[in-house]
Protein backbone atom coordinates (compact mmCIF):
# COMPACT_ATOMS: atom_id res chain seq x y z
CA UNK A 1 0.00 0.00 0.00
CA UNK A 2 1.27 3.40 -1.11
CA UNK A 3 0.73 6.79 0.78
CA UNK A 4 1.53 10.37 -0.07
CA UNK A 5 2.95 12.79 1.67
CA UNK A 6 -0.44 14.56 1.37
CA UNK A 7 -2.06 12.04 2.39
CA UNK A 8 -0.41 11.61 5.42
CA UNK A 9 -0.60 15.32 6.14
CA UNK A 10 -4.18 14.82 6.05
CA UNK A 11 -4.19 12.46 8.03
CA UNK A 12 -2.11 14.44 10.72
CA UNK A 13 -4.67 17.47 9.92
CA UNK A 14 -7.62 15.06 11.22
CA UNK A 15 -5.99 13.87 14.43
CA UNK A 16 -5.47 17.32 15.79
CA UNK A 17 -9.22 18.16 14.28
CA UNK A 18 -10.77 15.72 16.30
CA UNK A 19 -9.53 17.06 19.46
CA UNK A 20 -11.66 19.15 19.64
CA UNK A 21 -14.68 17.13 20.04
CA UNK A 22 -13.29 15.66 23.24
CA UNK A 23 -16.04 16.66 25.54
CA UNK A 24 -18.98 15.59 23.04
CA UNK A 25 -20.43 13.17 25.63
CA UNK A 26 -23.61 13.88 28.03
CA UNK A 27 -23.79 15.75 30.37
CA UNK A 28 -25.69 13.23 33.17
CA UNK A 29 -25.20 12.44 36.45
CA UNK A 30 -24.65 8.52 36.49
CA UNK A 31 -23.72 5.81 38.69
CA UNK A 32 -22.45 3.86 36.34
CA UNK A 33 -18.82 5.38 36.32
CA UNK A 34 -19.19 6.89 39.98
CA UNK A 35 -16.42 5.84 41.74
CA UNK A 36 -16.33 7.37 45.34
CA UNK A 37 -13.78 10.19 45.90
CA UNK A 38 -10.05 9.56 46.62
CA UNK A 39 -11.04 5.77 46.39
CA UNK A 40 -7.38 3.51 45.75
CA UNK A 41 -6.71 2.32 42.31
CA UNK A 42 -8.40 -1.20 43.21
CA UNK A 43 -11.45 0.43 42.51
CA UNK A 44 -10.60 1.46 38.54
CA UNK A 45 -9.24 -1.22 35.81
CA UNK A 46 -5.64 0.17 35.30
CA UNK A 47 -3.95 -2.37 33.48
CA UNK A 48 -4.53 -2.45 29.53
CA UNK A 49 -2.94 -3.60 25.96
CA UNK A 50 -3.43 -2.49 22.54
CA UNK A 51 -2.70 -3.88 19.03
CA UNK A 52 -1.64 -1.37 16.55
CA UNK A 53 -1.44 -1.35 12.40
CA UNK A 54 -0.44 1.63 10.10
CA UNK A 55 2.04 2.90 7.41
CA UNK A 56 5.78 4.11 8.19
CA UNK A 57 7.68 6.27 6.43
CA UNK A 58 11.12 7.85 6.79
CA UNK A 59 9.22 10.88 6.20
CA UNK A 60 7.95 13.44 9.20
CA UNK A 61 5.97 16.91 9.40
CA UNK A 62 8.80 18.57 11.08
CA UNK A 63 11.07 17.77 8.01
CA UNK A 64 14.66 17.52 8.37
CA UNK A 65 17.69 15.92 6.85
CA UNK A 66 16.52 13.45 4.11
CA UNK A 67 19.13 10.59 2.64
CA UNK A 68 16.58 9.75 -0.41
CA UNK A 69 14.34 11.76 -2.06
CA UNK A 70 11.19 10.15 -2.64
CA UNK A 71 10.10 8.28 0.25
CA UNK A 72 8.20 5.01 0.60
CA UNK A 73 5.24 3.91 2.78
CA UNK A 74 5.20 0.33 4.21
CA UNK A 75 2.86 -1.46 6.52
CA UNK A 76 3.60 -2.36 10.39
CA UNK A 77 2.27 -3.37 13.41
CA UNK A 78 2.68 -3.54 17.03
CA UNK A 79 1.08 -3.39 20.71
CA UNK A 80 1.82 -2.57 24.10
CA UNK A 81 0.82 -3.00 27.36
CA UNK A 82 -0.04 -0.60 29.84
CA UNK A 83 -0.48 0.31 33.69
CA UNK A 84 -2.72 3.51 34.45
CA UNK A 85 -0.60 5.59 37.40
CA UNK A 86 -3.09 8.51 37.27
CA UNK A 87 -6.09 9.46 35.22
CA UNK A 88 -3.50 11.79 33.08
CA UNK A 89 -0.67 9.65 33.20
CA UNK A 90 0.72 5.55 32.04
CA UNK A 91 3.26 4.11 31.50
CA UNK A 92 3.29 2.19 28.77
CA UNK A 93 5.77 -0.58 27.06
CA UNK A 94 5.60 -1.13 23.99
CA UNK A 95 6.98 -3.26 20.44
CA UNK A 96 6.69 -2.37 17.42
CA UNK A 97 8.00 -4.37 13.59
CA UNK A 98 8.00 -3.16 10.46
CA UNK A 99 10.13 -1.90 7.22
CA UNK A 100 11.23 1.88 5.57
CA UNK A 101 11.81 2.49 1.84
CA UNK A 102 12.99 4.92 -0.29
CA UNK A 103 14.57 6.01 -3.57
CA UNK A 104 16.47 8.80 -5.26
CA UNK A 105 19.02 11.50 -4.84
CA UNK A 106 19.09 12.87 -1.62
CA UNK A 107 17.21 16.24 -0.75
CA UNK A 108 18.98 19.11 -2.96
CA UNK A 109 21.40 16.75 -4.82
CA UNK A 110 20.38 15.68 -9.00
CA UNK A 111 22.38 12.15 -8.46
CA UNK A 112 23.09 9.61 -5.38
CA UNK A 113 25.55 7.06 -4.93
CA UNK A 114 22.81 4.63 -3.94
CA UNK A 115 18.82 4.42 -6.71
CA UNK A 116 16.85 2.63 -3.06
CA UNK A 117 17.13 1.46 0.19
CA UNK A 118 15.08 -0.99 2.19
CA UNK A 119 15.09 -1.85 6.30
CA UNK A 120 13.50 -4.46 7.80
CA UNK A 121 12.75 -2.86 11.75
CA UNK A 122 13.15 -6.83 12.69
CA UNK A 123 11.93 -5.27 16.34
CA UNK A 124 11.85 -2.36 18.54
CA UNK A 125 10.72 -2.39 22.13
CA UNK A 126 10.12 0.92 24.35
CA UNK A 127 9.50 2.22 27.67
CA UNK A 128 7.08 5.80 27.17
CA UNK A 129 5.05 7.73 29.42
CA UNK A 130 1.36 7.76 27.97
CA UNK A 131 0.01 11.76 29.06
CA UNK A 132 -3.94 11.81 28.80
CA UNK A 133 -5.58 15.04 27.93
CA UNK A 134 -8.70 16.34 28.55
CA UNK A 135 -10.59 13.24 30.83
CA UNK A 136 -10.69 15.79 33.72
CA UNK A 137 -14.45 17.96 32.82
CA UNK A 138 -15.94 20.29 34.65
CA UNK A 139 -19.27 20.26 32.40
CA UNK A 140 -19.58 16.27 31.42
CA UNK A 141 -19.95 13.47 32.99
CA UNK A 142 -17.46 11.46 30.61
CA UNK A 143 -15.56 12.49 27.64
CA UNK A 144 -15.96 10.62 24.73
CA UNK A 145 -12.41 11.48 23.31
CA UNK A 146 -9.42 11.59 25.16
CA UNK A 147 -6.81 13.07 23.09
CA UNK A 148 -2.94 11.72 24.48
CA UNK A 149 0.94 12.09 24.18
CA UNK A 150 3.44 9.78 24.50
CA UNK A 151 7.50 9.65 24.73
CA UNK A 152 10.09 7.45 25.65
CA UNK A 153 12.62 5.37 25.47
CA UNK A 154 14.33 2.24 23.55
CA UNK A 155 16.11 -0.18 21.18
CA UNK A 156 15.25 -1.19 18.10
CA UNK A 157 17.10 -3.79 15.77
CA UNK A 158 17.67 -3.17 11.94
CA UNK A 159 18.59 -4.57 8.75
CA UNK A 160 19.30 -1.85 6.08
CA UNK A 161 19.59 -2.81 2.28
CA UNK A 162 21.24 -0.64 -0.24
CA UNK A 163 21.16 -1.15 -3.99
CA UNK A 164 22.91 0.88 -6.79
CA UNK A 165 21.89 2.68 -10.30
CA UNK A 166 22.28 -1.21 -11.57
CA UNK A 167 20.19 -2.31 -9.20
CA UNK A 168 22.55 -4.48 -7.35
CA UNK A 169 22.66 -4.78 -4.00
CA UNK A 170 25.71 -2.72 -2.35
CA UNK A 171 27.23 -3.56 2.01
CA UNK A 172 26.18 -1.03 3.87
CA UNK A 173 29.09 -2.08 6.60
CA UNK A 174 31.49 -4.32 5.94
CA UNK A 175 31.76 -5.93 9.62
CA UNK A 176 28.00 -6.29 10.07
CA UNK A 177 24.76 -5.65 8.63
CA UNK A 178 22.96 -5.67 11.47
CA UNK A 179 22.21 -2.66 13.81
CA UNK A 180 21.09 -2.42 17.21
CA UNK A 181 20.44 1.29 18.19
CA UNK A 182 18.75 3.34 20.87
CA UNK A 183 16.05 5.48 20.28
CA UNK A 184 13.54 8.19 21.02
CA UNK A 185 9.69 7.63 20.56
CA UNK A 186 7.68 10.85 20.24
CA UNK A 187 3.44 10.82 19.87
CA UNK A 188 0.30 11.88 19.77
CA UNK A 189 -3.22 10.54 19.37
CA UNK A 190 -6.51 10.66 19.69
CA UNK A 191 -9.18 7.47 21.97
CA UNK A 192 -12.52 7.19 21.11
CA UNK A 193 -14.42 4.93 23.98
CA UNK A 194 -16.25 3.12 21.43
CA UNK A 195 -17.21 -0.02 24.26
CA UNK A 196 -17.08 -0.11 28.07
CA UNK A 197 -13.55 -0.72 28.47
CA UNK A 198 -12.50 -0.76 24.38
CA UNK A 199 -11.35 2.52 23.05
CA UNK A 200 -10.03 3.02 19.17
CA UNK A 201 -6.87 4.33 19.19
CA UNK A 202 -5.51 6.65 16.68
CA UNK A 203 -2.01 8.07 16.55
CA UNK A 204 0.79 9.59 14.78
CA UNK A 205 4.43 8.65 16.55
CA UNK A 206 8.32 10.26 15.24
CA UNK A 207 10.64 7.88 15.76
CA UNK A 208 14.16 9.31 16.52
CA UNK A 209 17.17 6.67 15.83
CA UNK A 210 20.74 7.28 17.11
CA UNK A 211 22.13 6.33 14.18
CA UNK A 212 22.44 7.71 10.44
CA UNK A 213 22.35 4.15 9.36
CA UNK A 214 18.66 3.24 9.72
CA UNK A 215 18.47 3.55 5.56
CA UNK A 216 21.71 2.08 5.25
CA UNK A 217 23.37 5.52 3.95
CA UNK A 218 25.37 7.99 6.10
CA UNK A 219 25.09 11.58 4.94
CA UNK A 220 25.76 14.39 6.64
CA UNK A 221 26.14 14.66 10.30
CA UNK A 222 22.34 14.44 11.71
CA UNK A 223 20.17 10.92 12.59
CA UNK A 224 17.81 8.99 10.66
CA UNK A 225 14.33 9.56 12.01
CA UNK A 226 10.99 7.74 10.24
CA UNK A 227 7.23 8.09 11.32
CA UNK A 228 4.55 5.92 11.92
CA UNK A 229 0.75 6.33 11.18
CA UNK A 230 -1.59 3.77 13.05
CA UNK A 231 -4.87 2.41 14.15
CA UNK A 232 -5.50 -0.05 16.75
CA UNK A 233 -7.74 -1.19 19.84
CA UNK A 234 -7.17 -0.77 23.36
CA UNK A 235 -8.67 -2.81 25.88
CA UNK A 236 -8.59 -2.60 29.39
CA UNK A 237 -8.18 -5.90 31.77
CA UNK A 238 -10.02 -6.32 34.83
CA UNK A 239 -13.97 -6.39 35.96
CA UNK A 240 -16.27 -4.94 33.58
CA UNK A 241 -17.98 -3.39 36.53
CA UNK A 242 -15.27 -1.04 36.94
CA UNK A 243 -14.33 2.14 35.22
CA UNK A 244 -10.76 2.48 32.93
CA UNK A 245 -8.96 4.71 35.05
CA UNK A 246 -7.88 6.52 31.76
CA UNK A 247 -11.20 7.71 31.07
CA UNK A 248 -12.33 8.43 34.72
CA UNK A 249 -13.50 11.51 34.83
CA UNK A 250 -12.63 12.37 39.23
CA UNK A 251 -14.70 15.65 38.99
CA UNK A 252 -18.11 13.96 37.78
CA UNK A 253 -17.45 11.87 41.17
CA UNK A 254 -17.27 15.09 42.86
CA UNK A 255 -19.98 16.75 41.33
CA UNK A 256 -22.07 13.57 41.76
CA UNK A 257 -21.31 13.42 45.32
CA UNK A 258 -21.90 16.93 45.89
CA UNK A 259 -25.28 16.45 43.96
CA UNK A 260 -26.69 13.68 45.96
CA UNK A 261 -25.65 14.99 49.37
CA UNK A 262 -27.71 18.16 48.08
CA UNK A 263 -30.48 16.11 46.97
CA UNK A 264 -30.81 14.67 50.38
CA UNK A 265 -30.55 17.34 52.72
CA UNK A 266 -32.96 18.71 49.88
CA UNK A 267 -35.29 15.84 50.82
CA UNK A 268 -34.71 15.80 54.51
CA UNK A 269 -36.11 19.47 54.18
CA UNK A 270 -39.08 18.53 52.58
CA UNK A 271 -39.90 15.89 54.55
CA UNK A 272 -39.07 18.54 57.93
CA UNK A 273 -41.33 21.32 56.44
CA UNK A 274 -44.24 18.83 55.79
CA UNK A 275 -43.85 17.40 59.29
CA UNK A 276 -44.37 21.36 60.51
CA UNK A 277 -47.33 21.84 58.28
CA UNK A 278 -48.75 18.78 59.92
CA UNK A 279 -47.93 19.77 63.50
CA UNK A 280 -49.50 23.56 62.49
CA UNK A 281 -52.77 21.90 61.49
CA UNK A 282 -53.11 19.80 63.91
CA UNK A 283 -52.11 23.09 66.48
CA UNK A 284 -54.91 24.86 64.49
CA UNK A 285 -57.51 21.82 64.73
CA UNK A 286 -56.76 21.99 68.67
CA UNK A 287 -57.10 25.28 69.29
CA UNK A 288 -60.63 25.57 67.31
CA UNK A 289 -61.90 22.84 69.18
CA UNK A 290 -61.01 24.18 72.40
CA UNK A 291 -62.55 27.61 71.36
CA UNK A 292 -65.84 25.44 70.65
CA UNK A 293 -65.50 23.62 74.01
CA UNK A 294 -65.10 27.29 75.86
CA UNK A 295 -68.22 28.77 74.39
CA UNK A 296 -70.13 25.53 75.14
CA UNK A 297 -69.07 25.44 78.97
CA UNK A 298 -69.75 28.88 78.84
CA UNK A 299 -73.25 29.09 77.45
CA UNK A 300 -73.78 25.64 80.30
CA UNK A 301 -72.96 27.86 82.78
CA UNK A 302 -74.04 31.58 81.83
CA UNK A 303 -76.35 32.97 84.58
CA UNK A 304 -78.25 35.91 83.32
CA UNK A 305 -80.32 36.85 86.29
CA UNK A 306 -77.64 35.85 88.71
CA UNK A 307 -79.95 33.16 90.93
CA UNK A 308 -77.25 30.65 91.17
CA UNK A 309 -79.09 28.25 88.86
CA UNK A 310 -77.73 28.32 84.61
CA UNK A 311 -79.96 29.62 82.18
CA UNK A 312 -79.88 25.98 80.76
CA UNK A 313 -81.93 24.47 83.87
CA UNK A 314 -83.74 28.27 85.01
CA UNK A 315 -87.27 27.54 84.56
CA UNK A 316 -87.88 31.08 85.64
CA UNK A 317 -85.85 33.43 84.05
CA UNK A 318 -84.95 36.82 85.16
CA UNK A 319 -85.69 36.19 88.99
CA UNK A 320 -85.50 39.71 91.08
CA UNK A 321 -81.98 39.59 92.92
CA UNK A 322 -81.61 38.44 95.98
CA UNK A 323 -84.92 35.93 95.79
CA UNK A 324 -84.28 32.46 96.74
CA UNK A 325 -85.34 30.18 94.31
CA UNK A 326 -85.09 26.00 94.07
CA UNK A 327 -83.24 24.35 92.03
CA UNK A 328 -84.86 25.09 88.90
CA UNK A 329 -84.60 28.67 89.29
CA UNK A 330 -88.03 29.34 90.42
CA UNK A 331 -89.02 31.49 93.85
CA UNK A 332 -89.10 29.02 97.31
CA UNK A 333 -92.09 29.78 99.31
CA UNK A 334 -91.60 31.29 102.56
CA UNK A 335 -91.15 28.49 105.39
CA UNK A 336 -90.89 28.38 109.14
CA UNK A 337 -87.64 27.33 109.69
CA UNK A 338 -86.56 24.13 111.10
CA UNK A 339 -83.48 22.69 112.36
CA UNK A 340 -82.31 19.71 110.33
CA UNK A 341 -79.42 17.36 111.67
CA UNK A 342 -77.12 15.47 109.47
CA UNK A 343 -77.28 12.22 110.09
CA UNK A 344 -74.27 8.78 109.56
CA UNK A 345 -76.88 7.89 106.63
CA UNK A 346 -76.31 11.07 105.48
CA UNK A 347 -72.93 11.33 105.69
CA UNK A 348 -72.50 7.82 103.56
CA UNK A 349 -74.28 9.40 100.96
CA UNK A 350 -71.81 11.91 100.43
CA UNK A 351 -69.14 9.39 101.07
CA UNK A 352 -69.97 7.02 98.58
CA UNK A 353 -70.55 9.85 96.04
CA UNK A 354 -67.40 11.02 96.38
CA UNK A 355 -65.85 7.28 96.08
CA UNK A 356 -67.78 6.95 92.55
CA UNK A 357 -67.09 10.18 91.40
CA UNK A 358 -64.78 10.33 87.70
CA UNK A 359 -64.28 12.61 85.21
CA UNK A 360 -63.05 12.60 81.64
CA UNK A 361 -59.48 13.17 80.96
CA UNK A 362 -58.57 16.64 81.41
CA UNK A 363 -62.26 17.48 80.84
CA UNK A 364 -64.81 18.13 83.40
CA UNK A 365 -67.67 15.93 82.13
CA UNK A 366 -68.95 13.50 84.75
CA UNK A 367 -68.41 9.80 83.79
CA UNK A 368 -71.91 8.08 83.61
CA UNK A 369 -71.25 5.58 86.32
CA UNK A 370 -71.05 8.54 88.98
CA UNK A 371 -74.52 9.70 88.19
CA UNK A 372 -76.48 7.81 90.05
CA UNK A 373 -74.61 8.25 93.72
CA UNK A 374 -74.76 12.24 92.72
CA UNK A 375 -78.61 11.71 92.23
CA UNK A 376 -78.84 10.76 95.73
CA UNK A 377 -77.10 13.47 97.36
CA UNK A 378 -79.44 15.56 94.85
CA UNK A 379 -82.16 13.95 96.96
CA UNK A 380 -80.55 14.44 100.07
CA UNK A 381 -80.62 18.19 99.65
CA UNK A 382 -83.71 18.54 97.87
CA UNK A 383 -85.40 16.61 101.29
CA UNK A 384 -83.68 17.94 103.81
CA UNK A 385 -82.48 21.47 102.28
CA UNK A 386 -78.73 20.79 103.41
CA UNK A 387 -76.20 23.26 102.01
CA UNK A 388 -73.19 21.93 100.04
CA UNK A 389 -69.54 23.14 99.37
CA UNK A 390 -67.91 21.67 96.48
CA UNK A 391 -64.07 22.30 96.03
CA UNK A 392 -62.52 20.95 93.06
CA UNK A 393 -58.83 20.11 93.36
CA UNK A 394 -55.84 18.84 91.11
CA UNK A 395 -52.31 17.23 91.05
CA UNK A 396 -49.53 19.43 90.09
CA UNK A 397 -49.29 18.11 86.37
CA UNK A 398 -49.48 21.09 84.01
CA UNK A 399 -49.92 24.95 84.23
CA UNK A 400 -51.04 26.34 87.50
CA UNK A 401 -53.79 28.04 85.29
CA UNK A 402 -55.19 25.33 83.14
CA UNK A 403 -55.28 23.47 86.62
CA UNK A 404 -56.92 26.46 88.61
CA UNK A 405 -59.53 26.52 85.57
CA UNK A 406 -60.31 22.55 86.05
CA UNK A 407 -61.04 22.50 89.02
CA UNK A 408 -63.13 25.41 89.15
CA UNK A 409 -65.22 23.57 85.93
CA UNK A 410 -65.03 20.37 87.76
CA UNK A 411 -67.10 21.19 90.61
CA UNK A 412 -69.41 23.97 88.57
CA UNK A 413 -70.12 20.53 86.27
CA UNK A 414 -71.00 19.04 89.66
CA UNK A 415 -73.35 21.75 91.31
CA UNK A 416 -74.82 22.17 87.87
CA UNK A 417 -75.82 18.42 87.54
CA UNK A 418 -77.22 18.33 91.25
CA UNK A 419 -79.56 21.52 90.18
CA UNK A 420 -80.61 19.65 87.03
CA UNK A 421 -82.29 17.32 89.46
CA UNK A 422 -84.14 19.61 91.41
CA UNK A 423 -81.44 20.90 94.18
CA UNK A 424 -81.35 24.08 95.43
CA UNK A 425 -78.57 26.38 93.46
CA UNK A 426 -78.29 28.75 96.32
CA UNK A 427 -77.34 26.18 98.70
CA UNK A 428 -74.78 25.27 96.94
CA UNK A 429 -71.39 26.97 96.58
CA UNK A 430 -68.29 25.44 94.01
CA UNK A 431 -64.99 26.61 94.26
CA UNK A 432 -61.63 25.95 92.25
CA UNK A 433 -58.26 25.78 94.66
CA UNK A 434 -56.56 23.89 91.44
CA UNK A 435 -52.80 22.41 93.06
CA UNK A 436 -53.01 24.94 96.11
CA UNK A 437 -53.62 21.81 98.41
CA UNK A 438 -52.43 18.90 98.16
CA UNK A 439 -53.13 16.15 100.32
CA UNK A 440 -50.68 13.89 99.20
CA UNK A 441 -47.49 13.94 97.57
CA UNK A 442 -47.07 14.40 94.00
CA UNK A 443 -44.17 13.00 93.21
CA UNK A 444 -46.03 9.13 92.63
CA UNK A 445 -49.05 8.13 90.53
CA UNK A 446 -50.71 7.12 93.74
CA UNK A 447 -50.03 10.35 95.19
CA UNK A 448 -51.40 12.77 91.92
CA UNK A 449 -54.65 10.26 92.03
CA UNK A 450 -55.36 11.32 95.63
CA UNK A 451 -55.11 14.76 94.88
CA UNK A 452 -57.38 14.95 91.74
CA UNK A 453 -60.82 15.44 93.66
CA UNK A 454 -63.75 17.28 94.11
CA UNK A 455 -64.37 17.42 98.07
CA UNK A 456 -67.81 17.15 99.37
CA UNK A 457 -68.97 19.29 103.02
CA UNK A 458 -72.83 18.99 103.63
CA UNK A 459 -74.05 21.72 106.30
Amino acid sequence: MKLTFKTTGLLLCGLFAGSTLFAQAPDSVSTKNYVQPFSPGSAFRTWSFGLHAGATSPYTFIGGKQDFKSRGTELAYGGYIKYQILPSLGLQGDYFRGELSGSGAPTGATTGPYSTFSTDINWSAALSANITLANINWRHNKTAIQPYLTVGGGYMEFVPELKNAAGNAVAVNASSTTFQEFFIPVGLGLKFNIARGINLDLGYQMNFVNSDLLDGYALGSGNDKFSYAHAGLEFALGSRSKPQLATHNPVSSMRYEYLAKARTLQDELNAQKAENDRLRSDLNTTNSNLSATNEKLTNLTKDSDGDGVPDLFDKCPNTPAGTKVDGSGCPLAKAENVKVYITEEDKKVVRDAIANLEFDLGKATIRAHSLPSLDKVAELLINKNFSLKLAGHTDNTGSADLNMRLSKERAESIKAYLVSKGANASRIEATGYGMTQPIATNKTAAGRQKNRRVEFTLY
